[in-house]
C-alpha cells in the first residue's frame, strides 16, 4: 500500500502513505472515532436507497435541475408510526386488535413497522440506602430509561431502571407531559419491573404492545427506545446472534436470553425489542463492554417476560424463579460414569451437594445422577435439547415452573433407578445479591456496629472490584457456602465507632460474629435479642479466626446512647428488627 499514488482530495488526518488504513482485529482500541468512520446503516427493506459515506462519490456534488414553476404536489415523506407512508403516498395501516398495537406494512419490502407511540421514556429518581452507614440513605439522583405499554394499562421496563425509586414518571413519545407512575412489581432476578398510571390521559391513543414468538437465529430485531445521544426515540437494528443461558448481571441469576448485534447503549433499557412482524421478542437490558467485543446487546426474551407477568396475575405479586437446590457436576468422563455405576446408554449429571434448606434435600443425595427433569432426559453435559438443532442448559426446564409446582425427577443410585416428585422454591443464599429493596438492617452496642453481608454490603465497602478486594472468608462464603436454616444470616462487625469504651477494638472491621456468651449467633435479630436480655456481667463475642471481644454489660449499654447522640445516629436498631 505504501506504493501506491494517493488520490487526489482531502489529506487524511492520521495515517501516513506508508502506514497501512486497515489496524489488526487484535487492537481494536486503535480505531479513531472521526466523520469519516461514521456510516448510516440502511433499513433491508427500506424502499428508500441509503447512501453510505464509503460510496459516497468524491468532488463537487452535482446541481439538481431546476423544477417547474407548478410543480406537481409530492408525496408525504415516509412515517414509521403508527402508520407508515409507502412511495404511491397511500398509507398502509394494520389493527392490532385487541391486543396489539397499530402496525404499518412497507409492501415493498414486506416488513412490519412496529408501532412505537407505544414506547415510553422512564424517569426515576433514587435514593439508594448506605449499606456501610446503614442508619442513612446515600444522595438522591435522577435517571431516564425506556419502557413500553402492555395490555392492562401497564408498562414494562428494567427493574434496574427502578430500583430504591423515590419517584418515577413516564413520558409518551411526542408528548410534553410527564405523568406519575406507580410502581406495581419488581422482579430484581429477572430484571423486569411492571409500571402502571393512573391517569386516564396517559392511555388516549396508545395502543399496547403485542409479544411473538421466541425468535431464531439470525432473525431480524429493531430495538426501540432512549438512549443517551439525544432526547426523541432512537431505532437500532440488528439480528439475533445467540441464544443461550445468559448471566444476568443485575439480578445475579442465570435465565434464558437472547444476544443480538444492535447497539445498546445507556437508556436503551426498558425498550422493547421487535421482530419483522412488529411483535415484541424481546426487552433490552445489557451489553458487554469489552476492548475486544463490538455491538454485544443482551435482550430479556418472551419467555422470560411472560412468566413475570403471569407470576404478578396469578399471586398478584412477584414470587420469583424456583431453582433445583443443587450443585452438581459433569459426568462426561468414561472412567467417572463406569465408577458411579452407569450403564452406557445412561447420561445425566452427578450431585455434589444439596442446598439443606430446599424440599428436595429430603430426597435427593450426594452422588445421586439426575437422569431427566420432567421427562427430559439430561446429558452428560448438563444440556438437554432446544428447538432444532440446538442445545441449552437443563436449567432451562427449571426455569419454566413457577414457585410451588411439583416436577418429576428421575436418579440412579447404587445402579438403581429411583423417581421422585419435589417440590420448586425459590432459592436464597447465605448472602444475598440483593435486598430486594429494603433497607439494610443493623445493630449498635457499645459502639460496635453489628450488620449483615450481602452483595451490595461487599460492593458499597469494596467497591465494583468486591469480588477481588473483599476478605476470601467473606469471598468463600460467597461462593460456596449454603444456609443451614432458613432464617440463617452472616453477621460481621461493619466497623466501630470509637469511644472509651472500646478502646483496643478500634481495627475490627468486617469480621464475623461467631457466638456470644456460648451461644451461636444464627442471624442479627437473634444477636440483637440475646445482648438486650443478657443479665450477664459480661458480654463476649467470640470471632472468626477465634478473636473475642470482652465488654462490661451495664457500662456497653449505659454508654451506647451518648455514643449514638455524638455520630447522630437516630436509634441503635433498624425498624425491622423493632418489629
Amino acid at each position: 500500500m505504501g506504493d501506491t499514488k494517493r488520490k487526489r482530495g482531502r489529506k487524511p488526518k492520521n495515517p501516513t502513505p506508508s502506514q497501512p488504513l486497515q489496524s489488526p482485529p487484535s487492537s481494536p482500541s486503535d480505531d479513531v472515532f472521526s466523520l469519516s468512520n461514521i456510516e448510516i446503516i440502511p433499513s433491508t427493506s427500506s424502499a428508500v436507497e441509503i447512501t453510505t459515506t464509503a460510496s459516497r462519490p468524491r468532488g463537487r456534488p452535482k446541481k439538481l435541475p431546476k423544477l417547474p414553476d407548478n410543480p406537481d404536489p409530492l408525496p408525504p415523506p415516509p412515517i414509521l408510526s403508527p402508520c407508515r407512508h409507502v412511495s404511491n403516498g397511500t398509507a398502509i395501516g394494520v389493527g392490532g386488535g385487541s391486543g396489539g398495537g397499530e402496525l404499518a406494512v412497507d409492501p415493498i419490502g414486506a416488513r412490519v413497522v412496529p408501532a412505537m407511540d407505544a414506547v415510553v421514556k422512564v424517569f426515576c429518581v433514587h435514593t439508594e440506602p448506605n449499606f456501610s452507614l446503614p442508619w442513612q440513605r446515600k444522595r438522591q439522583y435522577s435517571s431516564s430509561s425506556s419502557g413500553f405499554v402492555i395490555s392492562g394499562r401497564r408498562v414494562l421496563t428494567n427493574a434496574h431502571s427502578v430500583e430504591h425509586y423515590t419517584q418515577v414518571k413516564v413520558k409518551k413519545r411526542g408528548s410534553d407531559t410527564k405523568y406519575l407512575a406507580t410502581v406495581l412489581s419488581i422482579g430484581t432476578e429477572c430484571d423486569i419491573a411492571m409500571l402502571t398510571v393512573n391517569d386516564d390521559e396517559f392511555w388516549e391513543g396508545v395502543s399496547p404492545v403485542e409479544f411473538g414468538e421466541l425468535p431464531a437465529l439470525q432473525d431480524a430485531v429493531t430495538v426501540v427506545g432512549y438512549p443517551i445521544g439525544g432526547d426523541t426515540i432512537s431505532v437500532t437494528s440488528g439480528v439475533v446472534s445467540r441464544i443461550e443461558i445468559l448471566s444476568y448481571v443485575h439480578g445475579s441469576t442465570e435465565l434464558l436470553g437472547l444476544q443480538i448485534d444492535a447497539a445498546i447503549n445507556s437508556g436503551n433499557s426498558g425498550g422493547p425489542a421487535f421482530n419483522d412482524k412488529g411483535n415484541c421478542v424481546g426487552i433490552a437490558f445489557q451489553s458487554l463492554k469489552h476492548e475486544d467485543a463490538e455491538n454485544i446487546g443482551y435482550v430479556i426474551p418472551t419467555p422470560v417476560i411472560q412468566h413475570f407477568i403471569q407470576d404478578y396475575e396469578k399471586n398478584e405479586a412477584y414470587t420469583g424463579f424456583p431453582i433445583l437446590g443443587i450443585e452438581w457436576q459433569k459426568m462426561e468422563n468414561p472412567d467417572l460414569r463406569k465408577a458411579m455405576g452407569m450403564k452406557p446408554e445412561q447420561k445425566g449429571v452427578r450431585i455434589r451437594r444439596v442446598d439443606p434448606t430446599a424440599p428436595e434435600s429430603g430426597v435427593l443425595k450426594s452422588s445421586d445422577i439426575v437422569l431427566s427433569f420432567d421427562g427430559v432426559d439430561i446429558a452428560n453435559d448438563g444440556t438437554v435439547p432446544f428447538r432444532h438443532g440446538e442445545r441449552i442448559g437443563f436449567s432451562y426446564l427449571v426455569s419454566q415452573k413457577y414457585a410451588g409446582d411439583s416436577s418429576a425427577i428421575k436418579v440412579l443410585r447404587n445402579s438403581e433407578i429411583l423417581n421422585f416428585n419435589i417440590k420448586l422454591t425459590s432459592h436464597r443464599r447465605l448472602i444475598p445479591a440483593h435486598n430486594k429493596g429494603r433497607p439494610p438492617s443493623y445493630y449498635i452496642i457499645a459502639g460496635f456496629v453489628f450488620t449483615t453481608v450481602s452483595v451490595p454490603y461487599l460492593r458499597s465497602e469494596y467497591g465494583k472490584d468486591y469480588e477481588y478486594e473483599a476478605p476470601v472468608k467473606l469471598l468463600d462464603k460467597l461462593l460456596h457456602s449454603m444456609l443451614q436454616s432458613p432464617d440463617e444470616q452472616l453477621v460481621v462487625v461493619s466497623q466501630v465507632l470509637v469511644s472509651d469504651i472500646n478502646i483496643g477494638y478500634e481495627d475490627i472491621v468486617n469480621t464475623q460474629v461467631v457466638a456470644l456468651n456460648g451461644k451461636p449467633v444464627k442471624n442479627l435479630r437473634r444477636l440483637a435479642e440475646m445482648v438486650e436480655n443478657c443479665d450477664d456481667e459480661f458480654l463476649k463475642f467470640d470471632l472468626e479466626y477465634e478473636q473475642i471481644v470482652v465488654l462490661r454489660t451495664k457500662t456497653a449499654k449505659a454508654a451506647t446512647p451518648d455514643i449514638l447522640a455524638t455520630h447522630c445516629i437516630p436509634s441503635a436498631m433498624s425498624v425491622d428488627l423493632k418489629a
